[in-house]
């Protein structure tokens, strides 16, 4: 499967000077906040940890009564303060990627950047959420030009199997909702009903329109480049009927017969070609299209009239087009990418 992505991003124009500024400000101030909340957490687990907590007091009494009582006691308070710069974070974001138009929807920023959504949560049991942190940190570094993350192996390599993963599920959810249509249109014994009363018959008239234009143009295209081959052919049936013919026989006995005879094939076959190419520039009329159109029209309720057997055509077509749009979604086409 190859599709246009969802959250693809359109083309950003460059920023003006002082918003450049300003975003590299703010992005150097979140790598900041980003580190320092990341230790806090990691500090304070340390702290949970008993035999570590009894080493550190041994070790340095006073340092540990004062993270105790400045760190450690207050860490709830302390934390949400820097949620709330990381919530103040995702809604600039946010704003700032509407206002660039850089999706393709206002709302697919906080699905795009869901590792910074999820590490906002201040509650105490998803702390642990806040270590997805560190991909924005990531991002922003790269984003920098401070890392090229993917140079990295590691990088590569997660990609790699991440867009098999992403393939594979989106692949099996396209074959089990085809698999899901199919189980639809055989089991709705009206299903051409449908298809004609819903999407053809108001269509009619586009329909007849395009017939007719499609009939127009093929016939051209079809002359103009086979007009030598069509005049050579009206040649050979008009002299070959003549020559056949018993009164234009008898009529070459006379005197000055054969003459009569070549100059009246030659006339015949005038006629002929003329009577072609009249036919011809006359498909592009106004007449030749209404002409068409009518009859096209005529036909048209006749052609939708749905019988038990056209119903059956129908049905199969439509399991056999969507077996094939499923057999098509089932080829693993990132074997071809990664052989």
């Amino acid at each position: 499967m190859s599709a246009t992505p969802p959250f693809a991003k359109h083309r950003v124009r460059p920023l003006p000077r002082a918003a450049e500024i300003a975003h590299l400000s703010w992005d150097v101030l979140i790598i900041i906040a980003v580190v320092a909340n990341l230790t806090l957490l990691l500090v304070d687990s340390l702290y949970l940890v008993e035999p570590l907590n009894e080493a550190f007091q041994a070790v340095a009494p006073a340092a540990h009564a004062w993270y105790d009582s400045t760190i450690h006691q207050r860490f709830f308070r302390i934390d949400l303060a820097f949620v709330a710069l990381f919530l103040v974070d995702v809604l600039l974001g946010w704003t700032v990627a509407v206002v660039e138009r850089r999706y393709h929807r206002w709302f697919f920023y906080p699905f795009v950047h869901w590792y910074d959504v999820l590490g906002c949560i201040p509650l105490t049991g998803f702390r642990l959420l806040r270590a997805l942190r560190l991909i924005s940190l990531l991002h922003r570094l790269n984003r920098l030009g401070l890392i090229h993350i993917k140079r990295w192996a590691a990088y590569r390599f997660v990609a790699k199997y991440y867009d098999i993963l992403l393939e594979e599920l989106s692949d099996r959810i396209a074959v089990r909702l085809l698999s899901n249509v199919q189980q639809q249109v055989s089991a709705n014994s009206s299903l051409a009903d449908s298809v004609i009363n819903r999407v053809v018959a108001p269509r009619k008239q586009q329909l007849i329109h395009e017939i007719t234009q499609r009939i127009e143009a093929s016939a051209g295209q079809a002359y103009g480049g086979n007009r030598d081959a069509v005049m050579g052919y009206i040649s050979d049936v008009v002299g070959r009927t003549l020559r056949e013919s018993p009164e234009i026989r008898r009529l070459e006995r006379l005197p000055m017969g054969s003459a009569v005879s070549q100059s009246l094939e030659a006339s015949l076959s005038g006629v002929a070609q003329r009577l072609v190419d009249e036919l011809a520039q006359g498909i592009h009329s106004r007449e030749f299209r209404t002409l068409v159109a009518h009859t096209a029209d005529s036909g048209f309720d006749a052609w939708l009239k749905v019988d038990e057997g056209s119903a059956e055509v129908t049905e199969a077509v439509l399991i056999d087009a969507l077996e094939m749009l499923k057999d098509q979604v089932s080829r693993q086409a990132w074997k071809d990418r990664y052989q």
